[in-house]
């Protein structure tokens, strides 16, 4: 996070993550979690409850849980649920958060991936390790980009003093 704090990032972090979670209640079973990864190319579900029509994330299931808890003890996935393979600690973050708070709590907690809640821990989305990389990828370059313009702007003015 030390790298975020004191660069003004370009991007805030409600442009950063993913608004489009794809969710799944605690009983279906590992396999129709598996399926619902495979049909959306996503390595993870966000398991929600879901109240007065809103989502409340209460965990998460990645691929890794199911090989894991499932398949490698031999388990039936057709048969065991959603709710008794995900993690019990669910790492949330709030929408109005700022990218480096949002990196140091994943930095803190060792997590790739946090659900995005609003004020009332509605779920509005999820970000990914992957989409903070972009953006310093995206940042580091604009910084490159900067230090390269700086130096052809000094060469022609050192050209034009000779």
């Amino acid at each position: 996070a030390a790298l975020l704090h004191g660069v003004g990032c370009i991007m805030s972090f409600r442009e950063l993550f993913t608004r489009h979670a794809v969710c799944a209640r605690r009983d279906p079973t590992g396999k129709v979690a598996a399926q619902l990864m495979r049909e959306h190319h996503v390595v993870s579900v966000v398991v929600a409850d879901e109240l007065a029509e809103k989502r409340v994330p209460v965990g998460i299931l990645t691929d890794r849980d199911i090989a894991v808890a499932v398949v490698a003890l031999g388990l039936d996935p057709e048969v065991i649920q959603i709710g008794d393979i995900m993690g019990n600690k669910l790492v949330s973050v709030r929408e109005d958060w700022s990218t480096a708070e949002v990196v140091e709590l994943m930095q803190i907690r060792g997590v790739r991936r946090m659900v995005v809640t609003d004020a009332d821990d509605h779920l509005v989305g999820i970000v990914t390790a992957d989409d903070v990389m972009s953006l310093l990828a995206e940042e580091m370059s604009a910084l490159a980009d900067m230090v390269s313009g700086e130096r052809k702007r000094e060469a022609a003015l050192r050209k034009v003093m000779v």
